[in-house]
């Protein structure tokens, strides 16, 4: 039976009206991005107005791209961390179950209850003792673990979808645990890594808490670099709109050309 056009028009149109509501903001700092600071803080909004890049060359010359790069460095180190250890622990998890799987899943999500603040005092003792303050390798071993019980139940779902005749044959062929993973688990579940490293990638990308506790200067992210912008003399809207768009587009970028594996790995399984 095939639908009408109206509803199909309508439920279109229902889906454009939500996806720019929630894009507004994001659309709102860009033209932010292009106005000069007068025109950013003028109450009303300035919305006609002659766009320029004047904010962009100013915030670039405020040293950026040093905090750029620790955000990517302790971003994508920490993503292969939780794929390198987190994939064998999702397959023990779902292909071979250890015993009391039910409870190991349990700790690994437990870790996630505790508060961020509960965990500050005992961890900045710890990096201090080791000589890891304002050191971006702290930044990766924190979001590491922040990440990693996210990373084993997201990939252990996607491997639960994987029929069990598939490892059967490839041990029948004489392949062991690392051929296992190399040829059969990462070429089926490629959306489901795409999505969780992309997850993965977004929180530590987005992470202020520790980073704002656990460096000063040396190993200091994007987020610590758009606060300067929030001072005694002021909020600089401008200056600082212009900073969020550059420090969002990687995570867009990423976020635009995996969309069809992000998809795919967030919908494994939902449809039998």
């Amino acid at each position: 039976m095939k639908t009408g056009i109206a509803p199909r028009l309508l439920w279109s149109t229902v889906a454009w009206l939500v996806a720019l509501i929630f894009f507004f903001p994001v659309l709102w700092m860009w033209l932010e991005a292009l106005k000069t600071e007068p025109q950013a803080a003028s109450s009303p909004p300035t919305i006609l107005f002659t766009p320029t890049l004047q904010e962009f060359q100013e915030v670039l010359s405020f040293d950026f791209p040093p905090f750029f790069v620790n955000s990517a460095f302790a971003s994508i180190a920490s993503t292969l961390l939780v794929l390198v250890l987190g994939l064998p622990a999702a397959y023990a998890l779902a292909i071979k179950p250890v015993k009391k799987a039910r409870d190991v899943l349990f700790f690994f999500i437990s870790t996630r209850f505790l508060p961020f603040a509960a965990s500050l005092v005992p961890l900045y003792l710890l990096a201090r003792d080791l000589q890891l303050l304002d050191n971006i390798f702290a930044l990766v071993i924190i979001y590491t673990t922040i990440n990693l019980p996210l990373g084993v139940w997201l990939l252990r779902s996607f491997l639960l979808e994987i029929p069990t005749d598939l490892f059967e044959a490839a041990r029948v062929d004489g392949a062991g645990f690392l051929s296992e993973l190399r040829r059969v688990v990462v070429p089926l579940i490629a959306p489901g890594i795409a999505a969780t490293s992309l997850i993965c990638l977004i929180f530590s990308w987005n992470e202020f808490f520790y980073a704002v506790n656990f460096t000063s200067s040396v190993a200091a992210t994007s987020p610590i670099f758009l606060v300067s912008f929030i001072s005694g003399r002021g909020l600089f809207y401008a200056k600082l709109s212009a900073a969020a768009t550059l420090a969002t587009l990687p995570v867009l970028m990423a976020g635009w050309f995996a969309q069809k594996q992000l998809i795919r790995g967030l919908t494994m399984g939902a449809v039998k």
